[in-house]
């Protein structure tokens, strides 16, 4: 007959209340306290010392309680994990409905569960009636010390998630307000645009210099990884900066012929940007960006209004998406384009957004409605100031706005 192993059990498990049990092994006389810590999210075994059931009972609840503090045993509607998940279940219905974009999704998700410093590890277990400022300044203090390289943005989507999942709870009449939570001070880093003439000289023009090198890559048959660079690239690079899209797979890379209207009067692009980052939008064009869609529809006579615009025969458009990224690196590296580490600086596909914003500021002669500017594409007056507005230099007809008198022409 086989020996029992002396860590096996001897006899059966006794509960003692949810998380808290004791139990025997051949290896002991002594009953083992067996208790769950929700902080850490696994049991933890520490001996009574006691060879009585009645006593090691007695024992177990008071190793329970040194062991967990004064905490108490929080009920599952009113803890932070049961928000976190209705925050998410509410978030899923708005992405379904269209009034959210699916990157909320999954960055809530990613700063709740994140394994190492996510809110639902931190908050969890704790009954989220009794969450204070000081509860989420001691996490953000300790944050800092274990995790020194988490950028400003990330702290601040932190606090963002941590406050709309209490929101959840206040709506639901469980807590009457959300605890302050300040925001840690942002660095903002500039918005790289391509310089383009009259902010500098003709033969500094990037701008013209990133345009010249994609129709030379084209002209030249050239191949990146495979995949020929051909004119629809320098059509791309015209409709983004005469757009205002962004140039990502929910934007740019999502426009189908169906989304595309030409207006006059005056002469522009009516595009429907359905699930952009800030959500569903129509967006006027500049008249620039008319010749590029007729162009695009005599390429492609037979196409189908849920046909894609640009590179229509990858249905995957994050390949899509891929391709050009790595053909338009082709493209500033033919234009002798380098990123500025001192200044931060770092050009990308996403710098002809920031110049068709920049563009407007600057050929409208400082006459831009911004209000509008950010209306159309998708983003805020706040972040045109913040971002773009205060670096650009200012030029005479800023000056001659800025000193102009109701109805002087």
């Amino acid at each position: 007959m086989a020996q029992k192993s002396k860590n096996s059990l001897d006899g059966e498990i006794i509960t003692i209340q949810r998380g808290l049990a004791i139990y025997k092994v051949h290896a002991s006389p002594f009953w083992q306290a067996r208790i769950r810590d929700p902080r850490i999210r696994r049991y933890v075994v520490r001996s009574t010392e006691e060879t009585s059931r009645i006593k090691a009972k007695q024992v177990a609840r008071e190793i329970a309680f040194d062991l967990l503090g004064t905490e108490k045993r929080v009920e599952r509607e009113y803890s932070f994990r049961y928000y976190a998940s209705r925050l998410m279940a509410k978030g899923e219905r708005l992405v379904s409905n269209g009034e959210r974009n699916a990157n909320y999704i999954r960055t809530s998700k990613l700063f709740l569960s994140q394994a190492e410093w996510g809110l639902v590890k931190a908050f969890g277990h704790r009954d989220i009636r009794d969450l204070k400022t000081r509860d989420y300044q001691e996490f953000m203090d300790a944050l800092s010390r274990k995790r020194s390289d988490l950028s400003t943005s990330t702290r601040n989507m932190l606090t963002a998630t941590f406050r709309n999942v209490l929101k959840v709870a206040r709506d639901d009449g469980v807590i009457d307000s959300i605890p302050s939570t300040p925001r840690t001070r942002q660095k903002d880093n500039p918005r790289s645009y391509f310089p383009f003439h009259p902010l500098v000289a003709k033969k500094d023009d990037i701008y013209q210099a990133i345009l010249k090198a994609s129709q030379k890559l084209a002209d030249d048959e050239t191949k990146v990884r495979g995949v020929p660079v051909t004119e629809e690239l320098y059509d791309l690079i015209l409709f983004t900066a005469h757009s205002f899209v962004r140039p990502i797979i929910s934007e740019l890379y999502a426009l189908k012929h169906g989304d595309v209207t030409i207006a006059d009067d005056p002469k522009r692009l009516l595009l429907t940007i359905r699930n952009g980052k800030t959500g569903h939008r129509i967006a006027n064009s500049m008249p620039g960006a008319v010749p590029v869609m007729k162009r695009i529809m005599a390429r492609n006579p037979s196409a189908k209004p849920s046909d894609y615009l640009f590179l229509p025969e990858y249905e995957n458009r994050e390949t899509a998406s891929k391709i050009i990224q790595r053909q338009f690196r082709e493209v500033m590296k033919t234009a002798g384009v380098q990123d500025d580490p001192s200044s931060g600086i770092k050009y990308t596909i996403y710098s002809l957004r920031h110049t068709a914003i920049c563009m407007r500021l600057i050929l409208s002669h400082g006459e831009v409605n911004i209000f509008n500017l950010a209306k159309n594409a998708g983003t805020s007056v706040e972040q045109i100031e913040r971002f773009y507005a205060r670096n650009l230099p200012l030029s005479r007809e800023m000056a001659i706005n800025l000193q102009k008198f109701g109805g002087q022409p």
